[in-house]
């Protein structure tokens, strides 16, 4: 048997991770745009909470594409 047949690396959960809590917080973000926030923060024109949710989306799909267990088996 060959090793490593059949295990799934966990970075590939962390980029799925990664991947699901970026979308989470960029649509948060974007609901955010069209319902402005009763209190305005100090940043908030910035609208941190897209750029924040496109990295983690972006680094997820890396590391969801680069650890997929489709790619080792043969």
């Amino acid at each position: 048997m060959r090793e490593g047949h059949g295990l799934i690396s966990i970075w590939f959960f962390i980029g799925l991770l990664l991947f699901v809590y970026g979308v989470l917080i960029m649509g948060v973000s974007l609901y955010g745009l069209w319902v402005p926030p009763a209190r305005a923060t100090v940043l908030g024109e910035l609208h941190p909470g897209i750029w924040w949710g496109a990295l983690l989306v972006g680094l997820g799909s890396i590391y969801t594409h680069r650890y997929h267990p489709r790619r080792y088996r043969s």
